[in-house]
């Protein structure tokens, strides 16, 4: 059975209040118009999980611009001036996170797991509220994991039943994400028959994949 939608039937169900992840790094690797779809629906307090917040005009940061994030979980926000006026009026609760932690977070999301331990963070501002623990001599942050109700994704190549394939660092946190989300899109480039691609060079399988969206 094809997973192949058009965007507007992929994105029926996001509604407002919900937790996305959006694949991307500064915006590279980023389903720009799965992106365009969240702004057309005009949904709002929305959390996001990201990498970063992009730029105003590039990828989801577009989603700041557009007032639509009530909060944010990210590791970087130095090159959206939009979100941290934001965050500095109040408008949006942000959470920082290292971004190796971040990203573990995520991987513990799409495992079942029940968070990571990493030293990261520990005697700085990070640790704040969060259990520690101490093994072998040396001290532990507990990092919960990190899921949501939608993940974005964006691939170069992918077949009718959702088995992706990445370009390049355009990888980056996609394949994460795609783990960890109760439901799940992907932008592609180029969608071809089963059985066309290599089963070696899928990195996201199918099995994962709700929805696949053909942007040229």
């Amino acid at each position: 059975m094809t997973k192949l939608k058009t965007i507007n039937d992929a994105l029926a169900g996001l509604t407002d209040g919900m937790t996305i992840m959006v694949g991307g790094f500064l915006g590279t690797g980023c389903p720009e118009a799965l992106v365009d779809e969240i702004i057309r629906r005009g949904v709002r307090n929305l959390t996001l999980i990201a990498n970063d917040t992009a730029m105003p005009d590039r990828g989801y940061g577009r989603l700041f611009a557009a007032g639509q994030i009530k909060r944010v979980v990210c590791s970087y926000m130095g090159l959206n001036p939009t979100a941290i006026a934001q965050k500095l009026e109040g408008a949006i609760d942000v959470e920082l996170a290292p971004q190796g932690t971040l990203a573990e977070r995520i991987r513990a999301g799409g495992s079942g797991l029940g968070g990571v331990l990493t030293p990261t963070g520990v005697g700085t501002i990070v640790e704040e509220g969060k259990m520690k623990i101490e093994m072998g001599g040396r001290v532990y942050l507990v990092e919960l994991p990190l899921r949501a109700d939608v993940a974005l994704i964006n691939a170069s190549l992918a077949d009718h039943t959702g088995n992706l394939v990445y370009r390049k660092s355009a990888r980056n946190f996609n394949p994460l994400m795609a783990m960890a989300a109760d439901y799940v899109v992907a932008q592609a480039s180029r969608v071809q028959p089963i059985g066309e691609i290599d089963p070696d060079h899928v990195m996201t399988p199918g099995v994962v994949v709700d929805a696949v969206v053909e942007v040229s």
